[in-house]
């Protein structure tokens, strides 16, 4: 297993790891409505910007994409792993690699917790700060938490191809 730094070759298979996760995983929990937002909101476009800006990390078992990370300053924006790879631990490795290149210039991470996603960073040690509301399409509120994570400072990356 291998977390290294997503490149343009990788943006098809970030955008459909992605789009994936939120149609098939997201409608348990929100409305279509929320549902097409996250759809918007993590669309090629603005994978693409974040590959580009050298963002975007991938997570490779057997030479397969299983996962993505990414963020940017001390905020993770988006950590997806493949429905059919969930709960193998692959998140938490992802999550492991983006604390600890965050944690070389950040003492706290922040992040905009979706409500699949919020228990496994509860795991992690994040806490709750603040509760969010955003409304979407046709009178539909997305509800979210913001949390936060104290980091200790790191000298190294444990991740291989740190990001």
């Amino acid at each position: 297993m291998e977390y290294i730094k997503a490149t343009e070759k990788d943006i098809e298979q970030i955008l459909m790891i992605v789009q994936k996760t939120i149609q098939e995983i997201y409608p348990i929990y929100y409305t279509k409505e929320v549902v097409n937002f996250f759809c918007k909101l993590h669309c090629k476009e603005s994978i693409s910007e974040d590959v580009k800006n050298g963002l975007v990390g991938i997570l490779r078992e057997d030479h397969m994409i299983v996962g993505t990370g990414c963020y940017k300053d001390n905020h993770i924006t988006r950590v997806y792993v493949k429905p059919e790879c969930q709960g193998r631990g692959y998140g938490s490795y992802i999550m492991k690699c983006l604390e600890n290149q965050i944690s070389l210039q950040y003492d706290k991470v922040y992040l905009d917790a979706s409500l699949p996603a919020s228990h496994l960073y509860e795991k992690r040690g994040y806490q709750t700060i603040k509760h969010e509301k955003w409304n979407v399409e046709n009178g539909k509120i997305l509800v979210y938490e913001i949390m936060v994570k104290s980091l200790p400072h790191t000298s190294t990356c444990i991740c291989r191809g740190r990001i």
